[in-house]
Formats: C-alpha cells, structure tokens, sequence
C-alpha cells in the first residue's frame, strides 16, 4: 500500500465509513472516487468486515465496494501494536478491540491518515498520529 491520498494522506474506513460506503452514501462515494482517482490507498482492516456484515447485509453492493478498497489482515504486528495502543489509551480489549485493530492499521500506513468513522473517541487511541474525519 503505497501512493498518495487525498492531500497527501492514505484513507481507512471504520465500520461506518464501510456501511456508508456500501450503502451508496454520496459523501463517502465521492471520497473513494477522489481518492481512486489520486491513486490513493482506501484501507479497511479485515476485522471491520466481521464487524460490518450480517445478515441483511447487500452482499453485491459490499463485494463492489470492497473491490475498490484494499482490505487488510490482522497481523500480529497490528494485534501487538492494537494492545500497546489499548493498554497506553487504558482501555480494556473486551470493548474496544476492534477500535484499537483499526486505529493500529491506520497508524501502520504511511503519512498521516484520514480515519472516516462515527466514533470521535478514537481520537483517544489514535494519539495524533492520524485525523479523524468524523461521520454524522
């Protein structure tokens, strides 16, 4: 994962920046165009999809938007960096893992990305190595 985003920044999507995304939200459609066209990386951690499907879930629209993302697996290194980040936040796994493993992969990217997400608080994990874009 390489290449510049918008302004420079690398894009990752929480579980609500994917819903959003599969969902045809017009702002984030437009997000991932810009940045698709700005040979951007757009970044989900593979952990969101566990916390992002279900049931009901629009399984053709989920499978062309993740064909314009790059998912990325949880490696150690990102459950190792993830627990640093819960245990420096002092935050305990049981709530707030999958917060952590997404904060860890955007902070693994290059730059300083830009987290799309309903969550402000991850500010708290994210410790300025990041920008949280927030979604309302």
């Amino acid at each position: 994962m390489t290449g510049p985003g918008i302004f420079g920044r690398p894009i990752v999507l929480d579980c609500e920046g994917l819903s959003r995304a599969v969902a045809r939200d017009t702002y984030l459609v437009g997000v991932i165009k810009a940045a698709r066209d700005s040979r951007c990386p757009v970044v989900v951690s593979a952990i969101t999809l566990v916390e992002a499907v279900h049931a009901k879930s629009n399984q053709a629209a989920l499978q062309w938007t993740l064909s314009r993302l790059t998912v990325e697996p949880v490696s150690e290194q990102i459950a190792a960096d993830a627990a640093a980040l819960l245990s420096r936040a002092g935050l305990h796994g049981h709530q707030h893992a999958i917060d952590a493993v997404v904060c860890a992969t955007a902070m693994s990217l290059p730059g300083r990305p830009l987290l799309y997400t309903s969550d402000p608080d991850l500010d708290l994990l994210l410790d300025g190595q990041a920008t949280v874009v927030a979604l309302r």
